[in-house]
């Protein structure tokens, strides 16, 4: 078969659970099929629209100049430039089924486009993205509320914060300019080199370049997404919890299977594991920077922790979300806390040996989180907020802990056990877990491409 697999943004440069997993099934997948990914990116320094074909470790990866140059909202999930380009690949890759893996930064109108060429969809669960027209993560973070029940006039009031609208903000400023161009080189280069700078300059031409966004416009989005629910086939949720979520938004539960990820295979590092009750205990964090994800919540936790008894090692990219991060190395003054930067995929094991303890203090409605499957692999216990899918990966009390979301109190208090009691460290993490291999993954979704491609001369739905 030729398959063409759609997400949002893709590696080097994006390397979150996401990516990492489309990443390892695609390769999977290609010992027997034909595989394309295609991709968006933001990228000033280069036009809106314009098109990149790639190879990335062996694959073939199309990636999509997407500045957010938005006219209306409506745009920013239908964008017109970006959705003839999207036409253009289905053209050239004549796939046989499209797997869509986010449509963020794309096109909703993508799974209409392949089903009006015969060509059937499925999609894999990762994020609120299809509802969540603030990054997915059904969070706004201004006012630090998780949207349990989405409302869409705070979703009016979040929108206009979201890192997208700053995007939006420079793509409809130089529009106005004589030199778009060189103004967009000059915002990249302001971002990765003096971050508060861009900050003050992404806040000026928000007031420069406004664009309104009301309720009314966040429920079109979502009738939009529901459309989008009607032309996929088949969807594929990791955790129940992401499921029973998205059923409740309207798909039908007919079209939905639970599936949990599959993973490479983690070799165990021989180098720091062992786990000297003797020593301070690790606690570890590894991911990706950003506020949804917690990390400040745990360094509020720790700093009522007797320093002596513990060391944190933040393992993530210190420059995706550099005003973030400058809030957490405010918050670690003074603590035992090393930030350890990123790390290449080939290291994981060695991250994990480096740590006795991972701590997953997620905000946000968590999916199945790719850190909590390593860990258990590696044989690492794992304190883990009790929020979304988290908590059907962890046991608590046996395979790991669970807390309160963002109750740093809880936390502190869950980690306080560990260090009282290094015993429970070790039986928390033992013995390693056997979770599902991408190989096995690959080959069922082999199987559910089959069935989909077999069902297209009924009513083009899985049962």
């Amino acid at each position: 078969m030729r398959i063409l697999h759609a997400i949002h943004d893709f590696l080097p440069r994006h390397q979150a659970g996401s990516e990492i997993y489309a990443l390892d099934l695609c390769r999977a997948l290609t010992a027997e099929h034909g595989v394309t990914v295609l991709c968006a990116e933001y990228d000033p320094s280069r036009r809106h629209g314009h098109v990149t074909w790639r190879v990335h470790q062996g694959l073939p990866v199309v990636e999509i100049v997407n500045n957010w140059v938005c006219a209306s909202f409506e745009e920013t999930y239908r964008p017109p430039l970006v959705g003839e380009r999207i036409a253009d690949v289905l053209r050239a890759v004549q796939p046989d089924i499209v797997h869509v893996h986010n449509l963020l930064n794309l096109s909703f109108d993508l799974p209409s486009m392949a089903r009006a060429r015969g060509v059937p969809v499925v999609a894999t669960l990762h994020d609120y993205a299809l509802v969540c027209p603030s990054g997915g993560q059904r969070i706004h973070r201004a006012e630090q509320h998780v949207c349990h029940v989405i409302d869409t006039e705070r979703c009016a009031r979040c929108f206009p914060e979201s890192p997208a609208y700053t995007q939006i903000s420079f793509g409809r400023l130089a529009a106005f300019t004589r030199a778009p161009g060189l103004m967009r080189r000059a915002a990249l280069a302001l971002s990765r080199r003096l971050p508060e700078l861009a900050g003050r300059l992404s806040r000026a031409a928000r007031r420069a370049t406004p664009l309104t966004v009301t309720a009314r416009d966040v429920d079109d989005r979502l009738a939009a997404a529901r459309r989008v629910f009607d032309e996929v086939d088949l969807f594929v949720a990791p955790s129940r919890a992401i499921a029973a979520e998205f059923q409740q938004l309207g798909v039908p539960a007919s079209r939905i299977r639970i599936s949990d990820y599959g993973f490479v295979p983690l070799l165990r590092s021989p180098g720091n594991g062992s786990r000297d009750g003797r020593r301070p205990l690790r606690i570890g964090y590894v991911g990706t920077l950003v506020w949804h994800k917690g990390v400040h919540v745990l360094l509020d936790a720790v700093r009522g922790l007797p320093a002596a008894d513990y060391e944190v090692r933040i393992f993530g990219n210190p420059d995706v979300f550099r005003e973030y991060t400058g809030d957490l190395r405010a918050r670690a003054a003074g603590l035992p806390v090393t930030f350890m930067g990123a790390f290449d995929r080939a290291r994981v094991a060695d991250v994990y040996a480096e740590i006795d303890v991972l701590v997953v203090p997620s905000l946000w409605l968590e999916n199945s989180p790719l850190v909590i499957h390593e860990a258990r692999m590696a044989g690492v216990p794992i304190v883990g907020a009790r929020i979304g899918g988290i908590a059907e990966l962890i046991d608590d009390g046996r395979t790991g802990l669970l807390y309160d979301a963002a109750s740093p109190a809880a936390l502190e208090a869950a980690l306080r056990r560990l260090i009282a009691d290094r015993s429970l460290v070790t039986a928390l993490g033992q013995p390693p877990a056997q979770v599902k291999s991408i190989a096995q993954d690959a080959r069922e979704w082999t199987a559910v491409y089959g069935e989909v491609l077999n069902r297209r001369a009924g009513d083009g739905r899985v049962a």
